[in-house]
């Protein structure tokens, strides 16, 4: 396949890599020193593009994907205020966008254990809810993607919990869930969702030990994505 890769930040670089061992070819590296090189780009040339950037140069390189018929894979994360206009750019451009806020396929089935997780908690009173999330220190966006994701998620299946706040755990009422961001390095990335009482505690936790999986995952989706239309995330590729 002939990709375009709109990021070539640490995770650009380790998804060019990989990418070209398994036989693509890399039409493009867009940063933002050389954004305008797109105006120049041949997108009938250009199977897939894949968007590891900044919050605040993602929706713009995804409206450009949508606006010249490029399939996207987007991991960026913290823009997900404009998502509404993201989706809506897709449906009338009849685009083709995958968003995740992790590849990882650990991860992924990590999401699906706290979902399970927080519909068995839903009814014990005495259990606080909690999510840590560590990321190195030049990731911009707090809290990730990836917490937000779970967070998001343990609301939908546990009633006792109104909305999320990024705050200490012990600043905020019962009934909100904090979220705890530490920004240490060379972390790549450890996600913990804790329910914790009087008598015990339970933790569930995910760690990345390098980038390769996110990265890997994001070249496995590039492969599967051209042909298809949509929004489409991560359900739709593992088929949960």
């Amino acid at each position: 396949m002939n990709i375009l890769i709109l990021g070539y930040g640490k995770m650009g670089k380790i998804i060019t890599q990989i990418a070209e061992q398994r036989g693509h070819h890399i039409v493009a590296k867009i940063n933002i020193e050389n954004v305008s090189d797109l105006d120049s780009l041949d997108t009938d040339k250009i199977d897939v593009a894949i968007e590891f950037s900044q919050p605040e140069s993602a929706v713009g390189n995804i409206t450009w994907c949508m606006e010249h018929q490029v399939p996207v894979v987007v991991g960026t994360t913290g823009w997900m205020d404009q998502k509404g206009e993201v989706e809506s750019s897709c449906k009338r451009n009849n685009g083709s966008l995958f968003y995740a806020s992790n590849f990882s396929i650990g991860v992924n089935l990590f999401f699906k254990v706290n979902a399970f997780l927080a519909t068995l908690m839903s009814g014990q009173e005495g259990y606080q809810a909690s999510i840590e999330e560590i990321h190195h220190t030049e990731k911009k966006d707090a809290p990730s993607g990836t917490a937000i994701t779970l967070a998001e998620s343990l609301l939908e299946n546990n009633q006792h919990y109104r909305e999320w706040k990024l705050k200490a755990a012990d600043s905020i009422p019962n009934e909100v869930l904090p979220i705890i961001s530490k920004r240490i390095d060379p972390a790549p990335g450890t996600h913990t969702v804790t329910y914790a009482s009087d008598i015990d505690t339970i933790s569930i936790r995910h760690k990345a030990h390098s980038r390769k999986g996110f990265a890997l995952g994001a070249v496995l989706v590039a492969e599967w994505l051209p042909g298809k239309k949509g929004v489409l995330s991560m359900n739709d590729f593992l088929k949960f």
